[in-house]
C-alpha cells in the first residue's frame, strides 16, 4: 500500500483523511503517516489545511471529525464522489478573498461549493440553481442570482436574459463545468442555451478555469462552447502528470 500511496497528490490523501476519520472518529499523526507512507509534518499540513476549509478539527497530535460545521461533516465529505472531491479541492487553491467567481451549472461545482473554507469572503455570480443552498450557508459570501428561463434538467436558468445579465459583470474567475473536454474540438455543451451563458461568462472573466472529470475528456457535446486556447487552467482528478492529459498540454495554458 505504501508504493502505491508514495506518488499520490495531496487532494487523495486529503480524501484518505476523510475517510478515516469518518470511520474513526480521530486519528494520529503518526499513524496517518504510516497508513499513507508519507511523513508526519505531511500528513500535519494536510490537517493544517482541512481544518482551515473546516472539515475537521486538529486536536493534539492529529485530528478529529468536526461535529458543528454550517452543514454536516458526512454531506460535505460523502454528497459527491471522490473524483468530484479531488477536483474541489484542487479548486481551493485558486480562490482568494474578495473575488468575484463565475459558477455556472452542474454537481462539479456544487462539489467545489461545499469545499470553500467556512469563512471565505467572496462573491460568486450564478445561474446553478442546485448551488444556492450551499452558497447560503456561508455567512461572508454575497450571493448573484442571474435571471432567464429555468432549466429543469440542467437545474440552471439560461436563455437571452442570463447572458444580458452576465455581460454587466467582470469576474476574476470562471468555474466552468464542462459537458465535453476534447482535445480537437475544445470544450462542448449539450444545451445550446447552457453553452451560450458559458459563452458569455467566458467573455466576461479574466480567467477561465474548466472544470473537467476523466470521464469528460474525450467527448464531444453539438454545441461549441471553446477552444482550449481559450482556457487558463484545466482541472481534473487525475495527478497532473497523467498520460491521459497529454492531448492538451499544447493548448492549456496550465493543468492541475
Amino acid at each position: 500500500m505504501l508504493n502505491k500511496l508514495d506518488g499520490m497528490v495531496k487532494e487523495e490523501r486529503y480524501e484518505l483523511i476523510i475517510k478515516v476519520l469518518e470511520n474513526d472518529g480521530k486519528a494520529g499523526y503518526d499513524d496517518l503517516a504510516i497508513k499513507f507512507g508519507v511523513s508526519p509534518d505531511t500528513v500535519r499540513r494536510d490537517i493544517e489545511q482541512l481544518n482551515k476549509m473546516g472539515l475537521l478539527s486538529k486536536i493534539r497530535g492529529g485530528a478529529a471529525v468536526r461535529s458543528i460545521l454550517p452543514f454536516a461533516f458526512q454531506d460535505r465529505a460523502q454528497e459527491f464522489n471522490g473524483g468530484k472531491n479531488v477536483i474541489a479541492l484542487k479548486v481551493q487553491q485558486l480562490i482568494a478573498s474578495g473575488q468575484t467567481i463565475f459558477m455556472d451549472g452542474g454537481t462539479t461545482n456544487c462539489a467545489v461549493a461545499t469545499h470553500f473554507p467556512v469563512d471565505v469572503n467572496i462573491r460568486v455570480i450564478t445561474n446553478n440553481i442546485a448551488l444556492l443552498p450551499i452558497l447560503s450557508r456561508f455567512p461572508k459570501i454575497e450571493i448573484i442570482v442571474l435571471g432567464g428561463v429555468y432549466f429543469r434538467e440542467l437545474e440552471v436558468n439560461a436563455g437571452q436574459l442570463t447572458c444580458d445579465n452576465i455581460a454587466q459583470y467582470v469576474a476574476d474567475l470562471y468555474l466552468m463545468g464542462a459537458c465535453g473536454v476534447d482535445d480537437t474540438m475544445g470544450i462542448t455543451a449539450s444545451l445550446r442555451e447552457d453553452g451560450e451563458a458559458k459563452q458569455a461568462m467566458r467573455r466576461a472573466a479574466r480567467k477561465t478555469v474548466v472544470l473537467g472529470s476523466q470521464k469528460k475528456l474525450g467527448i464531444v457535446e453539438f454545441f461549441k462552447v471553446a477552444d482550449l486556447s481559450d482556457v487558463n487552467v484545466l482541472v481534473t482528478e487525475l495527478p497532473s502528470t497523467h498520460h491521459s492529459l497529454d492531448p492538451f498540454r499544447s493548448s492549456v495554458s496550465q493543468i492541475q
